[in-house]
């Protein structure tokens, strides 16, 4: 199996709500988000230990019947095409498998789904969905960007298994109007989070210099999102590891 594991949690009831989980941190990202808080897991993996995989497999099997899930994070996990076997590798350990994404890889996407691969997918969506906003914020250029994050998400609303959207809110990227714009494209659906940003070692070191939004600022911006998703909430800067 040609997938490194680069960091590994064995237990958090953090990274899938409701469910006592491991969180598996997979190497390298697409994406280059100024305020992503896992600079060397993107930057520089070769730097991170690798956790042997029999080592998660050891700890899975010595609590059966008390994990019930393990979250893949990264990085982005779906860059690796040896994802799907990962997966299944996995699963054979009786456990649920959650992956966290940035969807801007619906082929594989829908791999993990049509294979039965994943039990509950978590997808950010880092801007509106507009050409400059979402270059800025996720520092891919790639013209069919929108496209394909526009794609994921009607994967995931066409499917059977659980997700979620969920949206980092960064200073000088975000406010009302940007959520408006994202809540808008996610209209009807159940589960849309908005997340506090975390200024601690982030990609770009300016972005660590920032002041995140005040409870009354994430408030203003979930009045935004509820027009269009109802159910929309938010979640603390310590809630799940992944941005």
């Amino acid at each position: 199996m040609a997938i490194e594991i680069k960091g590994y949690i064995p237990n958090t009831m953090l990274d899938w709500e409701g469910m006592l989980a491991s969180t598996i941190f997979l190497p390298g990202c697409n994406f280059r988000c100024p305020y992503c808080q896992n600079a060397d897991l993107v930057l520089h993996p070769e730097r991170l230990e690798t956790v042997p995989f029999d080592l998660v497999k050891e700890h899975l099997l010595s609590q059966e019947g008390w994990i019930e899930g393990v979250c893949i994070t990264g990085g982005e996990p779906c860059i690796n095409r040896d994802l799907p076997a990962f997966c299944e590798r996995i699963k054979e350990l009786n456990v649920g498998v959650k992956v966290d994404t940035n969807g801007s890889l619906p082929d594989m996407l829908e791999i993990l789904l049509e294979k039965g691969l994943v039990d509950f997918v978590a997808m950010d969506i880092k801007a509106p969905l507009e050409p400059g906003p979402y270059r800025t914020a996720s520092g891919n250029s790639d013209p069919r960007l929108v496209d394909k994050i526009r794609a994921s998400i009607a994967i995931l609303k066409n499917s059977n298994i659980q997700y979620e959207f969920r949206t980092t809110v960064v200073p000088m990227m975000h406010g009302p109007n940007e959520i408006s714009k994202i809540a808008r494209a996610l209209e009807g659906e159940k589960n849309y989070y908005l997340q506090h940003f975390n200024p601690k070692m982030t990609l770009d070191p300016r972005f660590a210099q920032l002041k995140p939004f005040t409870e009354e600022d994430m408030e203003m911006m979930l009045a935004e999102a509820r027009k269009f998703v109802p159910g929309a909430s938010k979640r603390g800067a310590g809630l799940g590891l992944s941005e």
